[in-house]
């Protein structure tokens, strides 16, 4: 019986990467896509020490335990390189990716593969992108490169033609609610952060253990309620506000699309559970004085600000332009 190399879910890409390892056919590049705290990084590092380990349990199963395994895992192993922005939402430049050409064309130290890893690719410059495609292309027999990604379209089609791509998919709220449970939380509370966290195991770790996350969601929403009937003059003063700190207006906008698809979700009736249970009154009471269009176009609107924040765009206008754009209730 395999343990599904210590990892909550996604089953399917461990056994094809298991398989991968086990019958020598591992790919020289993988895209590891989905939203973040799903397990990306995770199954990348997972991978690197079925690549790596000294002491294998079978072939493709890493033992968890030897120096590698265990290396890997903090990723200070001397053959793997974790190369990402400075900052979630940041810039991953090329230098850093010029910066690792040179250290992949040297010999692995003490393992049998140098393993690559850049950790939230869709931030990398264009320059950082094609800079990485000569790598794609003529990577050492030795290296293996994992990149992670919100989405596949994000990149340069050039980047994702090369490389074998894993859409990671939400897991079941009853799966990560019994992983949080296991680790001592209460089951009223387990099944909140289960919801909330729109199937990311990660994600539902995080905010378990760091109950601020919750308090700033908490907060979040509460703003969002306040400026649905605000004057003008309000919103642009939150406007303003929001658009000072790039990461935390980051945080802002996912935690209301998450909020926004669960109108949605309401208007459309679907049958679909929702992510913000807790909120389930003040959603049902959105979704009756909305109709399907007026929905979707704040979805729309916000999951472009997303990108469009992604491009640089001026935050404030950003932020102006998003709370204009919210329905008056």
């Amino acid at each position: 019986m395999t343990d599904n190399w210590n990892l909550l879910g996604h089953e399917w890409a461990v056994d094809m990467l298991r398989n991968h390892v086990a019958r020598g056919e591992v790919r020289h590049a993988y895209l590891f896509s989905g939203p973040p705290g799903l397990g990306r990084r995770t199954l990348a590092l997972r991978l690197a020490q079925a690549l790596n380990c000294e002491k294998p349990l079978a072939a493709g199963e890493p033992c968890h335990l030897c120096r590698s395994c265990k290396q890997i895992e903090s990723m200070t192993h001397p053959d793997l390189s974790v190369i990402q922005a400075e900052t979630e939402g940041g810039i991953l430049k090329v230098d850093q990716v010029r910066e690792i050409q040179r250290v992949l064309n040297l010999k692995p130290y003490q393992s049998s593969y140098r393993v690559a890893l850049f950790l939230r690719f869709h931030e990398a410059n264009d320059n950082a992108a094609n800079a990485l495609l000569k790598t794609l292309e003529e990577a050492p027999s030795h290296v293996i490169l994992i990149l992670t990604a919100d989405n596949p379209e994000q990149l340069l089609p050039t980047v994702v033609s090369r490389c074998e791509i894993l859409r990671l998919r939400p897991l079941p709220v009853e799966a990560i609610s019994a992983d949080l449970i296991e680790r001592g939380v209460e089951e009223d509370q387990a099944r909140l952060l289960a919801h909330i966290s729109g199937g990311r195991p990660g994600y539902a770790r995080r905010l378990a253990e760091d109950a601020s996350l919750l308090e700033k969601r908490e907060e979040r929403l509460n703003d969002l309620q306040t400026l649905l009937p605000a004057p003008r003059v309000e919103k642009f003063s939150y406007a303003e506000k929001l658009a000072k700190d790039k990461d935390a207006m980051r945080q802002t906008i996912m935690v209301w699309l998450s909020y926004w698809r669960d109108v949605l979700l309401r208007v459309a009736g679907a049958e679909t559970a929702l992510v913000n249970i807790d909120r389930n009154m003040e959603i049902e009471f959105l979704a009756g004085r909305l109709d399907i269009s007026a929905a979707r176009q704040v979805v729309g609107g916000l999951e472009s600000a997303l990108e469009k924040m992604d491009r640089n765009v001026n935050s404030r206008l950003l932020a102006e332009v998003i709370l204009l754009d919210l329905p008056k209730v």
